[in-house]
């Protein structure tokens, strides 16, 4: 069944919100700024653009993450885009279904981490479990991508202080 965008703005308010997974570099003030002409997502080199809710630009790391390269800030014609800024607010996070925490060597999301912060420092007596140094994920989605178990997620600071506290 397709959904009817008109009906889901409706029960939000007559407003299309901004999805919590934006294109790297944006706000939720895309919303404002984005005439939704598709330009970002067809510049998109790795295809993790799609076009979402209300017709906005979305990001999903399905097949690949994002290689960070700027084609879709530079592909569109608004100011949505702004360089300046961190490129995503979250950041990688190993749940506990993570093969090498139940004792299986994997290593995938460190190879395909650009920035090495997934580390697998040794372990005497059990196989390596993935470290993330969170001042160097940039939240790119490649270990996401490639996780046999989909044991990793993409948290916001605000997120992880929510499941600790």
């Amino acid at each position: 069944m397709a959904v009817n965008e008109s009906r889901r703005l409706l029960i939000r308010g007559g407003r299309a919100t901004a999805s919590e997974w934006r294109p790297p570099w944006t706000t939720e003030a895309i919303t404002d700024q984005c005439t939704r002409c598709d330009r970002c997502i067809e510049a998109c080199p790795e295809g993790v653009l799609f076009r979402g809710d209300g017709g906005f630009p979305q990001i999903r790391f399905t097949g690949e993450g994002c290689s960070l390269c700027g084609e879709c800030a530079r592909a569109c014609p608004e100011p949505v885009f702004d360089l300046t800024r961190e490129a995503f607010s979250w950041r990688a996070e190993v749940r506990d279904n993570c093969l090498a925490k139940a004792n299986i060597h994997c290593q995938t999301c460190r190879d395909a981490c650009e920035p090495t912060a997934i580390r697998f420092p040794p372990m005497l007596g059990h196989v390596a479990v993935p470290e993330i140094a969170e001042d160097e994920c940039t939240g790119c989605g490649a270990c996401v991508a490639v996780c046999p178990e989909d044991a990793i997620s993409l948290v916001t600071q605000e997120q992880r202080e929510q499941a600790h506290a």
